[in-house]
């Protein structure tokens, strides 16, 4: 059974990135959107699921060579291929981005960060930007797309990303795509709970930065905490 008959045409991969863009997307549907095809029995949507799994994550996709990509049936020489050459890519541009010597400490540098990846966006997203003991970058990744006005996040999945990168401080960034970036009331609790989770777990969250159309606000030097 091919795809387009599995699902309404307007929720297949391609159709989605076009409508809702590339961040609203899971790691399968842009697998998917790479393999182009499946294979007889197994749909694109369950090649890419079966990848992910079989290497353990993103991770261990990354490093996969081609000959172990190519013994997951449905994986020819010809995807493998295409798939490490993507891969290369992504690479390569987060590591031009990325500068080991690069200090995130005032609002500022932080929103140079987050307003490029999530300021855009229609739907609320959810960016955590990790520091080292001087300050430095370590990492940032959207970990979160939710509603028009809801992102959908615990801080377990906020601490896991940290203590997985050795982070010593850590950064929040959520847009809203209102472009009124008055925090909520969800918004105050959840910057609650991550303060208090960073004080059990030993990693300081420095801010909680609400992004809006042209203004922000910065919960740590706001009174919405008080």
């Amino acid at each position: 059974m091919s795809l387009a008959k599995q699902f309404p045409i307007s929720e297949l991969p391609r159709e989605r990135l076009m409508r809702d863009g590339i961040d609203a997307l899971s790691l399968q549907e842009l697998l998917a959107i790479l393999l182009g095809t499946g294979t007889k029995g197994k749909s694109v949507l369950i090649l890419s699921q079966e990848l992910l799994l079989h290497f353990g994550g993103m991770g261990g996709l990354l490093n996969a060579s081609i000959e172990q990509l190519t013994k997951i049936k449905g994986v020819g020489k010809a995807k493998a291929i295409l798939l490490k050459a993507a891969f290369g890519i992504a690479l390569r541009a987060s590591k031009e981005q990325f500068s080991p010597n690069r200090t995130v400490i005032s609002i500022e540098d932080a929103l140079s960060i987050a307003v490029p990846m999530i300021g855009h966006l229609k739907k609320e997203a959810l960016l955590v930007i990790l520091r080292d003991v001087k300050c430095r970058l370590i990492h940032h990744e959207v970990i979160s797309v939710g509603t028009l006005s809801e992102v959908l996040v615990h801080p377990r999945e906020v601490f896991q990303l940290a203590v997985r990168h050795g982070a010593y401080s850590l950064i929040v960034c959520h847009n809203h795509p209102s472009g009124d970036p008055t925090p909520s009331k969800a918004d105050i609790s959840l910057t609650f709970q991550l303060l208090e989770s960073g004080k059990i777990m030993g990693i300081s969250v420095a801010d909680h930065l609400i992004i809006g159309k042209d203004n922000h606000i910065s919960m740590k030097h706001s009174n919405y905490l008080k």
